[in-house]
Formats: structure tokens, sequence, C-alpha cells
């Protein structure tokens, strides 16, 4: 490839080179004389209020059992509700929940370390290819909200049930989300779950597992927390990605600083 070009450009001095050269050097791109399909847009993705992602929560933790894929007998409502609080109440995507081992999770912390630590989920895996997150950015190890504490309590209890239940059939992954045998729970069964779970909110079933990570932005930016924060939360490389990919979903005015000085100065005349 090195000979061809060196033939056809070696001899040129760099400043006098012209587009129409480096392109007639490159020769023809035989996949442009394909005709490739078109495709179809995707849905834009939106973002649950807070009154709907209370909705949902609520809804996740009720004595009913949601379906995992037709079929087969309903699964209580402790697996959806845990996955379902850590992606919205964390801001983690859905493909690095799916892969979440139980060694990567410490339910307890060490509220009497110097400094303290609190209960806290490790992500650094997910189901893409070579079980790795999407960036290097995106390993990170976030502490947990209290109510997605106790979800994952009460899933470890449930799931050390099914292990009982299913005996010889149950296949140890270490999976913290997995089928009642213990295998991976697979995209479509989380779909069709989450589905269940917007439906018996109120809320329609438009709504796909993803955007809770969508919702988790556009929550913590309408509490006033920065881009820079929010971009370490969800681990983005940088802020520019999370102003691209969440612009929909984030504060389109910063109102921290004024609020911060309001409260300083209020009593200046």
């Amino acid at each position: 490839m090195l000979a061809h070009v060196l033939a056809e450009l070696g001899t040129r001095v760099l400043t006098d080179l012209t587009a129409g050269e480096v392109k007639a050097a490159l020769g023809r791109n035989v996949a442009a004389l394909v005709e490739t399909p078109k495709g179809r847009a995707g849905r834009p993705s939106k973002a649950l209020s807070a009154d709907q992602a209370a909705a949902v929560l609520r809804a996740s933790r009720q004595d009913r059992a949601v379906q995992e894929f037709p079929g087969c007998p309903p699964r209580p409502p402790a697996l959806m509700h845990a996955y379902i609080a850590l992606c919205l109440l964390a801001g983690i995507r859905t493909e690095e929940v799916r892969a979440l081992r139980w060694d990567h999770v410490d339910l307890d912390g060490r509220p009497d370390g110097d400094p303290a630590v609190p209960p806290s989920v490790a992500v650094w895996r997910s189901v893409r290819a070579h079980s790795d997150t999407k960036t290097e950015r995106s390993r990170r190890t976030l502490a947990m909200p209290a109510m997605a504490v106790a979800a994952l309590r009460e899933l470890r209890e449930r799931q050390s049930y099914d292990r009982k239940e299913a005996g010889r059939l149950w296949q140890e992954s270490g999976l913290v989300f997995s089928t009642r045998t213990g295998t991976p729970l697979s995209a479509g069964h989380v779909r069709r779950m989450f589905k269940d779970v917007c439906e018996h909110a109120g809320i329609g079933a438009d709504w796909t597992p993803r955007e809770l990570r969508t919702s988790f932005v556009s929550l913590m930016s309408e509490r006033g927390v920065s881009t820079e924060e929010i971009a370490r939360l969800v681990g983005h490389s940088s802020t520019r990605v999370t102003e691209t990919v969440y612009r929909r979903e984030l504060r389109p005015v910063i109102t921290t600083g004024a609020e911060v000085m309001d409260a300083v100065f209020q009593n200046v005349g």
C-alpha cells in the first residue's frame, strides 16, 4: 500500500499537493457501488419525572410478581426492584448492571473507618465484548443510596431461596441479577419485566431500561448538580460527552452559584 502511494505522490512537494491527487492515489472505493439499506431513525430517549420515577419504584417493590419471559412462572418483585433501584438511583448502565457480581458489591461498608466508607458498588464489568466497561472512565466505585442497599439485601435473600429451589439445575455465576437457575439475564428478560412494572406504575409501556440512566442524569441536573459531577457519576470521559448525549436532560441554566450566593448574602441590604 505504501509503495503504491509513493509511486503516485512521492515526488510531489507537500505544499503543491492537491485534494484531487490524493483522491486519485487512493483509488476507487468499490464499497461506494453498493446500495446500502437506509435503516430507521431511533426513538429519542426520554426521562422520568420525579413523580414518575417514584411511581416506578413503588410499583417495582409491591407484593406482585413480574413475568421474566412468556411461559415462565412470574418472578417475585425483589429482582426488578433492585435492578431499577441501581439504574435509576446510581445512574449505572443497564449492561453494567446485568454483568454485576456479588463480589463487586459491598452492602455494609465501613461506617467506623477513618474515613468512613459507605455501602458501595464497583462498576468494573459489562456484558459488552471482553466483559469490559464502555470506556476506561466508566470503571468507577459508587456509594449506593439506602433504597438500593435495602433492595440488594432483599435480592440476595431471594437468590439464596432460588438456589435451593433449583437444586442441581443451579448454575453458579456469581451474578447479582440472574434467572431462577443462576444463568445471566438477557436484555429481553429485562425489557419485558421493566415494561410490566411501568404499566403497573401507570406511566405506560413505552419506556426502556436505558432510560432509567437518562432519568438519573435529568434528576441530578434538576437538583443543581454540576455537569462535571454528573459526568463523574455516570462514568463519562468528559463533560462534552455528557452534554452531547444528555443535552435534553440537562438543566439549561446553571443556578447553583446564584442560589449559594443568595444564601450567603441574604442579609446584605
